[in-house]
């Protein structure tokens, strides 16, 4: 259901929810003025296209997605995918990778795909969100102290060449940027400040005395974009050709994904904080539209946001409202203050971004995980983390995805067990019967846990290799939940193996996705539908019967 569409029938849009969706919004479009910005120069483009996205993004998000309270606009996350495709591609290269992005969100929620995001598991989310962390930070360096551009391909080499520059910083933007920091982390504890955003204090501060004292060698956005042009930004379509198309397929996966995967936790953090419940597929929709708009006006990435969500929450909002009122703060700063940000140091807003990376790199959580999780959680948290900051995002959640499933997959073929069921584990079951001990010749083996391919080896080794060569094996499957191809066919070749050593096999007490996958798989014929059970009692009861043995190779 569309979040508008909830919020109406819940009667949260009438005239008594406007005032405290009005407040709400101005505040969190305050908040989104310097984060906006800041994003986009770190993601090389100009600072006005941050605005354009928090604009655009905040009102479809806010109209067409899953969460009632989520905003939506540039977050610290994508910053570095963008700048990388920015960097390789181009400012186009950038929207036409946003397009694609908002066209696989947009068919993701069609296809009713927004619960597999939940599935990431959580090392892997905060190793990568710690090194976008890390990269983020060292990323500001260069604007915080005021240094030379520095070279490097790779994250050491670029670490390396800032610590040797790093001689050469510029006392007046260090000094700057230092205050900023204080602003940003201080400002909220002093008594009269703590309602106002600390970035917005911070740039505030340091603008005014830029403009005042106008230090030399001190960068603005005046002199390194020219400034903030006045107005809303026109319609233009970036220039897509098939071969753009096919060399940004992998960075509009990565954004997508990316994308998917913070809009649906900052939606999660908002169920929790306000009490609501977002519908994960229409928030992918929502995000999805966003995506595939917000290029065409100049903007570029943009997800759920979530520490403007919960700045949202903070404030009083109750529904979509304060999201299309946060957009709109934003258009009237574009319409009639946008001059004043020529003043805008740019240590200012790395300094905002140190602390983006800070909170991004939640290193208590970090740290914890490291202490308590189990060692092979530990490694796929730190391979992640490491692939993150000196390889590559996509490279590093795909290798740590890949690396938990293996070690999931490798715990659950560790928990199914394959035994042999003695004679005094069935005491009731023959005493039912009438009878006190199995025929000579009979053995029971009961399988327990999911018979899929991680689990097939152990199932063949155990049940080929039995001690004695028993004329009747029968084998409970009620503790088998589900069975793969692997399964099947490991079972379908054990019980030819048996066999041929003249072994007859019942099957018994299959679920009924099991025993349909049985029938399909032709193995209920090759043992004979007489030698399949629905319960015990009916495999006992048969086992009273005299059966020949089956000729080698039957």
């Amino acid at each position: 259901m569309l979040a508008v569409q909830e919020a109406w029938k819940a009667g949260l849009l009438g005239r008594e929810h406007w005032l405290r969706n009005l407040v709400a919004g101005v505040v969190v479009g305050v908040v989104a003025l310097p984060l906006a910005m800041a994003f986009a120069i770190a993601s090389g483009v100009k600072p006005e296209q941050g605005i354009y996205t928090a604009i655009v993004a905040g009102v479809l998000v806010s109209l067409f997605g899953g969460s009632r309270l989520q905003i939506a606009g540039p977050t610290g996350a994508f910053i570095v995918i963008l700048a990388g495709v920015t960097a390789k591609y181009g400012v186009d290269g950038l929207q036409i990778a946003t397009l694609m992005a908002g066209l696989i969100l947009l068919l993701l929620g069609i296809s009713r795909l927004g619960s597999i995001i939940k599935f990431i598991p959580d090392p892997v989310i905060v190793g990568f969100t710690a090194g976008i962390g890390v990269i983020i930070w060292v990323g500001q360096w260069k604007d915080f102290f005021g240094l030379p551009a520095v070279t490097g391909e790779h994250f050491h080499e670029r670490v390396w060449h800032l610590l040797l520059t790093l001689p050469e910083l510029h006392l007046a933007t260090t000094a700057l940027a230092v205050l900023a920091l204080l602003l940003v982390i201080g400002s909220p504890r002093v008594p009269g400040l703590r309602k106002v955003p600390g970035p917005l204090v911070a740039m505030a501060v340091v603008t005014a005395i830029q403009a005042m004292f106008q230090f030399d060698g001190v960068a603005t956005i005046g002199s390194a974009f020219g400034g903030i042009p006045q107005g809303l930004p026109s319609l233009s379509l970036p220039e897509v050709t098939l071969p753009r198309i096919l060399e940004l397929i992998g960075p509009a996966f990565a954004i997508a994904m990316l994308g998917a995967i913070e809009s649906l936790l900052s939606a999660v953090v908002a169920d929790g904080m306000a009490g609501t419940k977002h519908d994960s597929n229409q928030e992918l929709i929502g995000q999805g539209i966003a995506n595939l708009a917000a290029p065409l006006f100049g903007g570029f990435a943009a997800t759920g946001a979530l520490a403007r969500t919960a700045t949202n929450i903070r404030n009083g909002a109750s529904g979509p409202l304060a999201g299309v009122f946060h957009a709109l703060t934003l258009v009237l700063i574009l319409l009639f203050l946008a001059p004043l940000a020529a003043d805008i140091p740019l240590c200012a807003l790395a300094a905002i971004l140190f602390v983006v990376a800070w909170n991004m790199s939640e290193l208590k959580h970090f740290k914890r995980m490291l202490q308590r999780a189990p060692r092979a959680d530990v490694a796929v948290l730190l391979v992640t983390f490491l692939l993150t900051v000196f390889s590559d995002l996509v490279i590093a959640v795909n290798i740590g995805v890949i690396l938990a499933m293996l070690l999931f997959m490798r715990r659950m073929a560790g928990s199914v067990e394959v035994q042999q069921v003695v004679e005094h584990e069935l005491e009731a079951e023959l005493g039912g019967n009438g009878q006190t001990l199995l025929p000579p010749g009979v053995l029971v083996y009961t399988i327990e846990g999911p018979l899929f391919f991680g689990a097939a080896e152990t199932f063949e080794r155990v049940l080929a290799q039995t001690h004695t060569d028993p004329q009747l094996l029968v084998i409970r499957l009620k503790r088998v939940p589900f069975m793969d191809i692997t399964g099947i066919q490991t079972l379908e070749e054990v019980i030819q193996q048996l066999h041929l050593r003249n072994i007859r096999v019942k099957l018994c007490e299959a679920n009924a996705k099991v025993l349909g996958k049985l029938g399909k798989a032709g193995i209920l014929k090759a043992i004979g539908t007489e030698h399949y059970h629905a319960d015990f009692k009916s495999a006992l009861a048969s086992l009273s019967e005299a059966e020949p043995a089956p000729a080698p190779g039957s």
